[in-house]
């Protein structure tokens, strides 16, 4: 069924984010949900829908319900998603689906970790070795960002996109985190620093990799007519698509090819619109290589091309498609799923007219991609400031 035109985002929220010893990972999902409550005029006795997706900072199982109870909530619809980095863009999907089928009212969406203080060094590598097949990869000790090199690697050799242009990726978002009064990191960065950076895992190097942060982030879904009589301005879900290839690399179809295609064209069949007629994009970046293949699987740039968009300064605020101006999870913030979720808080903010020094100027079209595992699962969603 299609959901156009069937859902709003009415209230966004995200947490302090940086180095925050203080706050737990429930705490950082709670101050980011309250400011998203707020933003949307409501109270938390109108939400009757919670999601949430998972954390490896957090010794609970049923997190969705841990969640209502710190939260003092108790939902009709709850839930837990794990797709990996493609979570937060897909509980949209399923909050869209539940407020336009009646299954919820309100539905608040949350994720946050205290992943740069409540974790080891020891711990992170432990809890990410979970993305390796436990029988073919973790045995040998791959980890994940030796499983993007693959990636990289195979990518560069195949289409040509240079060591510089993935360098180009990292710089372009750190230059638009410079603007975020909120973002993690607030120290330019040059196409030197990132391929001088500390190797790990050739071609990428340490500004090549995301970042480890304390964040938490959260939105409020409902239906455009109750959102008419909500505080807060709506957004509006125009399309989305989903398309899941595999789950550990070893199984991967390709090196090259990933699903992001398919996710892309079944939301932009569901919006109506094609590529040309987004004026932003907030593209997963968990890596400087993904956002790369990204933008040319999304049909957002031809093949071969992608790096030499942000090489050439196309992807920067006042470029021709403006990407990540918020600085995604290189250079805002990344705890968890809470790092494609900012995404989606960031697109909002945009549509609004809200975003300050990085407005793009005349916003009115949003594309949202995340992914999760190794380019595993993918989920595309396109918002729109008014309805279409």
């Amino acid at each position: 069924m299609t959901l156009r035109n069937r859902a709003a985002i009415v209230g966004i929220g995200e947490s302090d984010i940086g180095r925050l010893p203080h706050m737990s990972g429930l705490g950082l999902n709670a101050q980011a949900a309250r400011r998203a409550i707020a933003d949307a005029g409501i109270s938390h006795r109108d939400i009757d829908g919670l999601l949430t997706a998972y954390s490896f900072t957090e010794p609970y199982f049923m997190l969705g319900a841990v969640l209502a109870e710190y939260l003092g909530l108790r939902p009709s619809y709850c839930g837990s998603l794990v797709v990996g980095g493609a979570s937060p863009t897909a509980m949209l999907h399923h909050a869209a689906q539940a407020v336009s089928t009646g299954a919820a009212q309100v539905v608040l969406v949350c994720a946050g970790e205290n992943r740069a203080t409540g974790m080891s060094s020891d711990d992170t590598l432990q809890a990410l070795s979970a993305v390796g097949h436990p029988y073919f990869e973790a045995p040998y000790g791959v980890g994940i960002p030796s499983l993007y090199a693959l990636v990289a690697n195979a990518y560069m050799r195949r289409y040509g996109t240079t060591r510089e242009e993935m360098a180009a990726v990292a710089v372009t978002f750190r230059n638009h985190a410079l603007k975020h009064p909120n973002a993690h990191m607030k120290k330019p960065l040059t196409i030197e620093d990132v391929i001088g950076s500390k190797p790990i895992s050739d071609p990428l190097c340490m500004y090549d990799c995301c970042l480890i942060s304390d964040a938490g982030g959260a939105f409020v879904v409902t239906t455009p007519e109750r959102a008419k009589d909500l505080a807060g301005t709506p957004v509006y879900l125009a399309g989305i698509g989903e398309c899941h290839t595999h789950e550990h690399l070893t199984s991967a179809p390709s090196l090259t090819e990933f699903g992001a295609t398919e996710s892309g064209r079944r939301a932009y069949v569901m919006a109506g619109l094609g590529p040309s007629d987004m004026d932003l994009a907030m593209l997963y970046d968990c890596f400087t290589i993904v956002p790369i293949i990204e933008m040319e699987e999304l049909g957002l740039a031809p093949r071969g091309e992608g790096g030499a968009f942000f090489a050439k300064g196309h992807a920067a605020i006042g470029g021709d498609l403006p990407v990540n101006t918020h600085g995604g999870m290189l250079s805002h913030a990344h705890a968890g799923a809470v790092g494609g979720l900012m995404a989606i808080v960031e697109a909002v903010r945009q549509l609004r007219g809200e975003a300050g020094k990085r407005q793009v100027a005349g916003a009115s079209t949003a594309l949202i991609h995340g992914e999760g595992g190794i380019l595993s699962s993918h989920c595309t969603a396109i918002l729109t400031a008014s309805p279409r």
